[in-house]
Parts: C-alpha cells; sequence; structure tokens
C-alpha cells in the first residue's frame, strides 16, 4: 500500500484536509440516479464500481457524469455521513463543487475536492493523509 503524507500537486476547488482510503473509480459517477445518499453505495448498473461504498472514502475519478440533481444528491450525502471525505477529480465540475459549498454552507461538513492532472492521478496512493 502506497501512502502520502505530502501535499499533491493540483488546484482545491474546494479546500480542506483530506484523510483516508482513496477509492478509484474507472469511470465519471452520476450521482443522480447512479448513487443512493441513503447508503453511499454506487447503484448503476452499468458502472465499472456498481455496489462500491463510497462513503467517508476519498474518491478519485475522471470526474461527473449528469445532471443538475448532483448537488443535491452529494449535498444530502455529505449531510448524512455518507458521502464521500473528500474527491480528487481530473476535469472541474460545477456540479460536484455546487454540492460540497451547500453542505458546507448549510450543514458545516466539508468533502473538499482536489483537481489533478491525468499523471498526477494515474499516481495517487492507496491512502492520503494531507492536513
Amino acid at each position: 500500500m502506497r501512502e502520502v503524507n505530502a501535499k499533491v500537486p493540483g488546484t482545491w476547488l474546494v479546500d480542506g484536509a483530506v484523510h483516508g482510503e482513496v477509492v478509484r473509480l474507472d469511470e465519471a459517477l452520476s450521482f443522480w440516479g447512479g448513487f443512493d445518499a441513503a447508503t453511499g453505495r454506487i447503484i448503476d448498473q452499468s458502472h465499472p464500481q456498481h455496489g462500491t461504498s463510497l462513503a467517508g472514502k476519498v474518491v478519485a475519478m475522471p470526474g461527473s457524469r449528469g445532471s443538475s440533481g448532483t448537488p443535491g444528491v452529494l449535498g444530502e450525502a455529505i449531510r448524512r455521513g455518507t458521502g464521500p471525505a473528500a474527491m480528487i477529480i481530473t476535469k472541474a465540475d460545477i456540479n460536484l463543487v455546487a454540492g460540497a459549498l451547500t453542505a458546507q454552507a448549510l450543514y458545516d461538513t466539508t468533502c473538499p475536492i482536489l483537481l489533478v492532472d491525468t499523471d498526477t492521478f494515474a499516481e495517487l496512493p492507496d491512502r492520503m493523509d494531507m492536513p
């Protein structure tokens, strides 16, 4: 298992500390219809990581697919504690940022989002500890 205790190069879209196990998604995820905010699991039957829990994990994914419903679903999952602890993405996504910022503003919970390039993404460790 590769661990990192240093900064990963990138741009913070939502600032914060990143701690925990990294779950890598092979494809973008639609939070609206592809993720269950009550359980924290991927429910999209066609997603390669169908059934995987994202609750409390550092979710590394290319980005999200989809809709303007993403901020509501993601914000609710963060509020419930079933959402990601943090996200690392390779494509900036306003819907993910809106969901994380909404949860931060309304519920005082944080889900940092770090934008990285594809080379950095490919080298992410299995566990992260970035204060």
